[in-house]
């Protein structure tokens, strides 16, 4: 008779080890973090118990083939994110990371060949976009609020996280009309060091139309609301790429454009506008509060080629 526990077994197990972990994390990584890895290791779990193996720790075996499974149906990125949450998991629990078997990692290889390693950009709210979205939006208390929301994200080049996050407090009025905007913390300032942003003052006029229309006077800056304008709780981050892709679809842009919008939209446009505008990399990343220039180059890349030396020669030897 084996001593080996069942697959219910195994998976409290799991879920208890899972747990011990996030809770030992608590306050050392992101309130985001900690929801990936979980859901992450909840959906390999339940995997592994419809086949009666063991998730943690997990079999080089296993793990080649859950590769082969989830590649099958998910983008190479997130089977890439599946088995980091997976390794950090297992390095935090003492066992050996799934990454360090060969076999594993020549198994993610053959999904990038097969596949390709690169990921679908995120459609940017450049400025174009962004002024439909605002003519098109209507005068409910809602539509105020979502023409602010735009507006802050834009200007400030704001992730998801970020803007929900903002507090009435966090915003300084200054000469002329615009504002200064405190972010207490972020992606790239885990720690809470702060970054003051700059809004111009037809952002600040917007956001003026918002907390006079809902009367916020303090507390979260941007709040859930029903149709009927009733306030509620601070906006989930979740409803942030929603509220995108609503005032894109009653602005009438194809549906091929509404799908690719996301949380990260306003920041990626912005980003996209300053290359166009021919801003120099280094200033476009510490607009953004980028550590280094990959993800402004990926963001622009099809505006950058049109910089490269192939182009600029092309121009000197005046062809046409």
């Amino acid at each position: 008779m084996s001593g080996r526990p069942d697959p219910a077994t195994r998976k409290s197990q799991t879920g208890e080890r899972l747990t011990a972990y996030l809770e030992d994390a608590r306050g050392a990584l992101s309130g985001h973090t900690v929801r990936a890895v979980r859901a992450d290791l909840e959906r390999f779990a339940a995997w592994c118990a419809e086949r009666g193996c063991s998730p943690l720790p997990a079999r080089a075996g296993t793990m080649v083939a859950y590769v082969e499974a989830m590649a099958s149906e998910r983008a190479p990125a997130t089977v890439r994110r599946y088995v980091s949450s997976i390794a950090t998991v297992h390095k935090a629990a003492g066992e050996r990371s799934p990454l360090e078997h060969v076999t594993v990692r020549r198994a993610l290889k053959r999904m990038h060949r097969r596949r390709g390693c690169r990921q679908r950009q995120v459609r940017g709210l450049t400025w174009t976009l962004r002024r439909r979205l605002m003519e098109a939006a209507g005068d409910r208390a809602i539509d105020v609020r979502n023409r602010a929301i735009l507006a802050v994200a834009y200007d400030a080049m704001l992730r998801r996280s970020e803007l929900v996050a903002l507090q009435v407090v966090d915003v300084t009025m200054e000469r002329g009309g615009s504002a200064s905007l405190l972010v207490r913390r972020a992606k790239t300032d885990p720690e809470g060091g702060g970054a003051m942003l700059y809004l111009h003052r037809d952002s600040v006029r917007l956001l003026s139309e918002w907390l006079s229309a809902s009367g916020i006077g303090g507390g979260p800056l941007f709040r859930s609301m029903r149709k009927d304008g009733t306030l509620g709780g601070r906006l989930h981050e979740s409803q942030v790429p929603r509220i995108y892709k609503a005032m894109a679809e009653r602005a009438g842009l194809p549906a091929r454009i509404v799908r690719r919008l996301s949380g990260h939209s306003p920041r990626v446009g912005a980003a996209q506008d300053m290359i166009a505008s021919g801003i120099g990399i280094p200033a476009i990343m510490q607009a953004g509060r980028w550590k280094s220039a990959r993800m402004v180059q990926r963001y622009g890349e099809r505006l950058l080629a049109k910089r490269n030396g192939a182009a600029q020669l092309a121009r000197l030897q005046k062809r046409r």
